[in-house]
């Protein structure tokens, strides 16, 4: 005989979120450890499982509902009658009613209720991290008069995003009107800088990248490459794709090249290089600003 793993994630469009998984996959694990077969009770749009409503409930000697609100109303009011033979289990739950008025399961270990409180099972999930990665696109730009290239740059990288597992962070570097509601341009610094890779159609976002340390994937979308190619080249970073040469191969290596310690140190290492360069253009600046005060007195 099975246990049926069942929880939020198994009826549509009733909010399961990431903790809801991560305590879902520590319920498995224990039953495991258990040596107890399950089944995980799944909707859309998750997979991987069978469906309650139509699963025979004879399969099942057993049910562990986890992690959430519960409550004696829809759907669990249609759900455990179906199971109504199962011994039945509750994990991490946060009980809505006072157990002494309402409490179904054989084996109630809870996250909160009228009666104790524990901590929440994502706190025991072994969840593997991913990278995380500043998206900064381009938006059509007439001066360039390249509005179909600027598209094309920008779904390119989109499509590796959706490619990938990784945690995708939208970032706007425009201010007049942002549209990811950063204010200042240190708001803007300080996420770029916190990103494992940065994806970009737009100059500051490589530039600020680089800045900071963070390898940047690069599309210049003007036709034979502009003004990001110009600095790439000036900077010495190597990965900048025209719109010409850029394929969706040729970007999912150079992401991956991008996650390895060498592209951190590279992009430390163009910084400090544009640094220099920068300072002596501060110091032509400033001798042509005192040589003009100095002929003026």
């Amino acid at each position: 005989m099975k246990t049926l793993v069942a929880g939020w994630f198994s009826f549509e469009q009733m909010g399961a979120t990431a903790g809801d998984l991560m305590a879902r996959d520590v319920a498995c694990e224990w039953l495991t450890q258990a040596g107890r077969t399950w089944d995980v009770a799944v909707a859309a749009p998750f997979t991987g499982g069978v469906d309650w409503r139509t699963v025979d409930p004879a399969a099942y000697d057993e049910v562990v509902f986890v992690c959430g609100p519960f409550g004696n109303g829809w759907p669990i009011t249609e759900f455990l009658p179906r199971f109504a033979h199962c011994r039945l289990l509750g994990l991490d739950l946060s009980m809505l009613q006072p157990l002494e008025e309402w409490n179904p399961f054989e084996l109630l270990i809870e996250r909160d209720s009228s009666r104790r409180a524990h901590p929440d099972l994502a706190l025991v999930a072994r969840q593997a991290t991913v990278p995380v990665v500043g998206l900064i696109l381009i938006h059509p730009q007439p001066e360039y008069g390249e509005r179909d290239r600027h598209q094309s740059a920008n779904a390119a990288l989109q499509r590796l995003v959706a490619a990938r597992e990784l945690a995708p962070v939208t970032i706007d570097t425009r201010l007049d009107v942002n549209a990811t509601g950063l204010r200042t341009p240190a708001e803007v610094e300080s996420l770029i800088a916190r990103m494992d890779v940065v994806l970009t159609t737009r100059l500051h976002g490589m530039v600020l990248a680089i800045k900071n340390g963070v390898p940047a994937v690069v599309i210049d979308p003007v036709a034979g490459g502009a003004k990001i190619r110009r600095q790439a080249e000036t900077l010495g970073w190597p990965v900048v794709f025209s719109t010409e040469q850029v394929s969706d191969e040729a970007l999912d290596r150079a992401f991956a090249d991008c996650l390895q310690a060498p592209a951190r140190a590279m992009a430390r290492a163009c910084a400090g290089r544009a640094a220099e360069v920068l300072d002596g253009c501060r110091r032509e600046f400033l001798a042509s600003l005192q040589g003009r005060a100095q002929r003026k007195g």
